[in-house]
């Protein structure tokens, strides 16, 4: 009997360190030595882990992320997907006029070529619109994250388009986590984005026109220092500081900018 006792222990103890060991994954992930003190010194504007629970991203997943920049979260995501889930990074065309957009996926690419131990398994597309769109295979991901893009598709006039793109990469049920500045729901707001600032009610409206049901939101990324109200736009905060040293301790007192969290699902 203490024998049978004894090994129902052990094996309760091994099934909680399993799980805990399992619920680290992503905590690691934020605190991997890979991620620079840079990068890492901006997880107080970002909250990369609390934003990545509130979408319900799981290590198990297809995960698309939406014009990833320079990786700042391809750094926690790819590791996080690498074991069990797939990470695809909608990146700009290698055939994109714009010089900034070749030089930004050089970049990516070449981050990701540097350490294949971290990045080997995430799957490049393309995300150019209006022409190129194909994210992701139709209907394979279960979420798909986009970061402080909107204003950009909005400044293109390809809001829709995306959304659209979005929707149909995603099942039946997953989940759409948008990330954006957010402006005052006082102004009115230009379809242009010209400050980079997107009202709530826009975009949850152009997540309703492409098919998605509004989930949730969420007041992780809020900063209410900010006043949304600045010489060129949301670019006078840091990390862009564009007016240089005008202002600058104030600006850095603020801090990043004020952002809506928020989830949408496709219907099943």
């Amino acid at each position: 009997m203490k024998k049978i006792l004894l090994a129902l222990l052990l094996a309760g103890s091994f099934s909680s360190s399993q799980a805990a060991d399992e619920n680290s994954t992503l905590p690691k992930a934020v605190a991997g030595a890979h991620r620079s003190a840079e990068h890492k010194a901006r997880d107080k504007y970002r909250h990369p882990q609390e934003t990545l629970e509130f979408f319900e991203v799981k290590d198990s997943m297809t995960v698309v992320e939406i014009w990833p920049g320079s990786g700042w979260y391809t750094e926690i995501l790819a590791p996080y997907l690498k074991k069990h889930g797939k990470l695809y990074a909608a990146h700009f065309s290698a055939d994109a006029e714009e010089p900034y957009f070749k030089k930004s996926l050089n970049e990516y690419k070449a981050k990701l070529k540097k350490h294949p131990d971290l990045y080997g398994k995430v799957e490049l597309t393309e995300l150019q619109p209006p022409e190129k769109v194909k994210i992701a295979p139709d209907g394979s991901a279960d979420r798909i994250l986009t970061f402080r893009n909107v204003h950009n598709w909005m400044k293109d006039g390809q809001a829709s388009t995306v959304f659209n793109a979005m929707y149909k990469a995603l099942k039946p049920g997953g989940i759409l986590g948008v990330v954006e500045h957010r402006n005052s729901p006082k102004k009115l707001q230009d379809p242009s984005a010209a400050s980079g600032y997107v009202s709530e009610d826009y975009v949850i409206a152009l997540a309703r026109k492409a098919g998605f049901e509004f989930l949730g939101k969420s007041e992780i990324n809020a900063n209410s220092k900010d006043t949304k109200d600045y010489p060129e736009g949301v670019w006078t905060l840091p990390p862009t500081l564009k007016l240089k040293q005008q202002d600058r301790e104030k600006y850095l007192e603020i801090g990043e900018s004020d952002r809506m969290t928020i989830k949408f699902i496709k219907p099943r």
